[in-house]
């Protein structure tokens, strides 16, 4: 059996330990600096979760299956240099380690970063840690200010517990698939898995205000998120209008529920605007630039009751109105507009447009493999802090031996004897 290295003080964590890696100059501003994660989850909610954490300086350790991996290391077409592009996109800012947990000394080798970290993040199914003994009584009885985190599909009781959870399920379950597609149509999935990103930033949010409480209390606690309470979640207005009134929603397209217009309009060269009215002085003014001033005066029309209720005609007014211009003449046209508009862009022009080049979200990173690639880099920037790239995504198992030594300070004989056993790779 390998030594154990524990280091239990009074269960103290060692927050303000060096992070043993290369970083950015600037990550010396950043929020979680000295905050140690381990991540067990795979696919998309959890390691979105840990890659926005990791973004504000967290150290980021992603624990791999051997020879496997994450899931997503084999989602493709399209790959550069064989690495898959879903996996780049998420999985930045983390180092990587390969563990066999069936094994005693993976098993170990688990218990011992849980000791000496901040934050544990999974998303197994429920009971299978517990089974392995990687549970969430275990390893706070090991490290009671240890923060761990659950990602199920349903939650962790109840008569779904033990299914998958894959976002394009959970939306249906939830209702979003149902009032997701063209009116008259099939339901649609979203564009992305939104239900698995809103996961991800909803475990982001509960990790950092268990990070607060624990700093009030010194101790960690079990946070618990699932897909299926985040899509119910996301539903707001339109839940609310069902819940309390129980008014069902249906597909709509591009159009809105309770606003008219508010929806995409096809121009004369076959492009897409898409028009916000918000108020009634949007409206007239929309109605001035389109040169239509008539309708803001149309007892039809006249506040967004009665757009609404008369949604139909006003729409097919305005889609007869904007098939006669191309898209750029609107868009000169509508220059300055108080009322929100905009293209409806592919995905190429969408990273052109001149307004995301400006707010710099397009990053690009050195990585191992592939050379230099370009990710969609954090959305927030702070006054006094700072967001960084600390690393780029890693290989499998890239940093086993690194984290190994440096963290659980294992010597290079420990390190080769558990390669050979195969509880490390």
């Amino acid at each position: 059996m390998l030594p154990v290295r524990l280091l239990l003080k009074s269960g103290a964590c060692f927050l303000h330990r060096v992070i043993l890696r290369k970083v950015h100059h600037d990550a010396e501003q950043a929020v979680l600096k000295g905050v140690r994660i381990v991540d067990l989850s795979r696919v998309l909610a959890g390691p979105y979760c840990t890659m926005l954490l990791g973004d504000l300086g967290a150290e980021v350790i992603k624990v791999e299956k051997p020879g496997v991996g994450d899931d997503t290391r084999g989602w493709g077409p399209p790959w550069i240099a064989k690495e898959s592009t879903y996996f780049l996109s998420i999985n930045r800012n983390k180092r990587s380690i390969c563990v066999n947990m069936k094994c005693p000394e993976g098993l170990q080798i688990m218990k011992q970063l849980a000791a000496s970290s901040d934050v544990l993040i999974e998303n197994y199914l429920p009971g299978k840690l517990d089974e392995l003994g990687l549970g969430y009584e275990e390893l706070h009885q090991l490290n009671p200010r240890l923060i761990y985190v659950s990602i199920t599909g349903f939650g962790d009781s109840g008569p779904y517990t033990k299914r998958g959870g894959y976002d394009n399920i959970a939306s249906s379950i939830g209702g979003l698939l149902n009032i997701t597609g063209p009116e008259n149509g099939e339901p649609c999935r979203v564009g992305v898995a939104v239900v698995d990103l809103h996961t991800g930033l909803y475990a982001k949010g509960a990790i950092l205000a268990a990070l607060i409480h624990r700093y009030r209390t010194n101790r960690g606690q079990h946070v618990k998120c699932n897909l299926l309470n985040t899509c119910g979640a996301m539903l707001t207005h339109v839940a609310s209008a069902y819940l309390n009134c129980g008014v069902e929603s249906s597909r709509m397209g591009m159009s809105h529920p309770n606003l008219v217009p508010y929806q995409g309009f096809p121009t004369q060269d076959n492009c897409f605007l898409l028009i916000g009215v918000g108020n009634n002085n949007q409206f007239e003014e929309l109605c001035h630039r389109i040169k239509m001033l008539e309708l803001a005066l149309d007892v039809r029309f006249v506040d967004n009751a009665t757009r609404v209720l008369n949604r139909k005609v006003l729409v097919e007014i305005l889609t007869k109105r904007f098939r006669e211009k191309v898209l750029t003449e609107w868009l000169e046209i509508f220059e300055g507009a108080p009322f929100p508009y905009g293209p409806v862009n592919t995905i190429r022009q969408a990273f052109s447009d001149p307004q995301v080049i400006h707010n710099e979200i397009i990053q690009e990173m050195d990585h191992s493999t592939a050379g230099k690639i370009r990710v969609a880099g954090p959305a927030v920037r702070y006054s006094d802090s700072s967001t960084v790239l600390q690393c780029p995504p890693p290989t499998l198992g890239q940093h086993t031996s690194e984290v190994l030594r440096e963290i659980l300070h294992y010597d290079d004989d420990e390190i080769k004897h558990l390669k050979n056993i195969k509880a490390i790779a």
